[in-house]
């Protein structure tokens, strides 16, 4: 079978969180001494979409991915259960509560950033930063009926996995390749696919040659909210002043007009709001650029969590079971 072709030498250690429907899977590089970054993917994705990433920023603090549930290598959710942002929030203080964090500093990407917004304007006090790749809010819904339309799929895909005798639909490597950069209308180019698909990909049973997708196939009609823009000033006021950097694809539209007032007053007498485009580079922009977002992150996490700084912010030590 072909194998994966990745770059990935840096050193980490495999964690699983435990949860009441199984656990969550992490991998936590770098630092591991003191409180890191915890680093969120977006929807359809998993922790590899920071592998490029994570070698030029760790050197500054230690870094946590983790594979939200239904994705990566993480539990799925029982059957019944569908998949929602509003629930997907609260991955982040179970994250906190099992390593005896009081406070984190968060990273995502898509819906990871969204969920960083979220949470960080329902307990600022907790959060110390904010780095968020190629969003803010999310996108504006234009088609409600869409909502409907995903519930049935859902529970259709959930009859499917319960009433499936054999295993999903299998591919070559290549085929997932395609299918991914595809799915991902190009964000993710059949070059860098590896990085994401060597963590949600199963080989098959029935055809030694070919592989399929592992992850929940529910995941694909999770429910995500419109913020509406009342909402949104209201929540980004809460987090008003705290150090938030965001980082843009020159050729994403994820990051749109329904952004400007919660960025107006995210920067709002704030030194430490920052905001960058990358040119050229789309919705994966830490994927596709990740030698310029390293340009902007690593100062950033320098400049807020230096030693001195996580000494008087944060005295907590990690666990000693890690």
């Amino acid at each position: 079978m072909e194998s994966f072709a990745r770059n990935s030498t840096l050193h980490y250690k495999d964690v699983k969180i435990p949860a009441p429907w199984g656990y969550i899977s992490g991998r936590w590089y770098g630092n591991r001494a003191e409180r890191p970054i915890l680093a969120i993917h977006g929807w359809m994705d998993n922790l590899g979409t920071f592998e490029r990433l994570i070698p030029l920023i760790s050197d500054c603090v230690g870094v946590l991915c983790i594979d939200l549930p239904g994705h990566g290598r993480s539990s799925r959710l029982p059957s019944g259960i569908c998949y929602s942002v509003y629930d997907y929030v609260y991955i982040i203080p179970m994250v906190m509560k099992e390593f005896g964090w009081t406070t984190v500093s968060l990273m995502g990407h898509s819906l990871g950033g969204v969920m960083s917004f979220m949470y960080a304007s329902m307990a600022p006090d907790t959060v110390d930063l904010i780095i968020s790749l190629d969003v803010l809010l999310p996108r504006r819904v234009t088609n409600p009926s869409k909502i409907t339309q995903d519930i049935e799929k859902c529970l259709a895909e959930e009859r499917r996995q319960v009433d499936a005798a054999q295993e999903p639909p299998s591919f070559t490597l290549n085929q997932l390749r395609v299918a991914l950069d595809k799915g991902s209308n190009h964000s993710v180019p059949l070059k860098l696919a590896d990085h994401m698909l060597h963590r949600q990909v199963a080989k098959s049973q029935i055809y030694p040659d070919k592989l399929f997708f592992s992850r929940d196939g529910r995941v694909k009609f999770y429910h995500i909210f419109d913020i509406e823009p009342g909402l949104a000033a209201e929540m980004a006021k809460r987090i008003r002043r705290k150090p938030y950097l965001i980082i843009k694809g020159g050729l994403s539209p994820f990051v749109g007009h329904n952004c400007d007032e919660a960025m107006s007053i995210l920067s709002q007498d704030n030194p430490n709001f920052h905001f960058y485009e990358v040119k050229g580079a789309s919705h994966h922009v830490q994927l596709q650029a990740p030698e310029e977002c390293a340009q902007y992150i690593a100062p950033f996490i320098r400049s807020h969590r230096s030693a001195t700084n996580r000494i008087i912010r944060n005295s907590e030590i990690t666990k000693s079971k890690l």
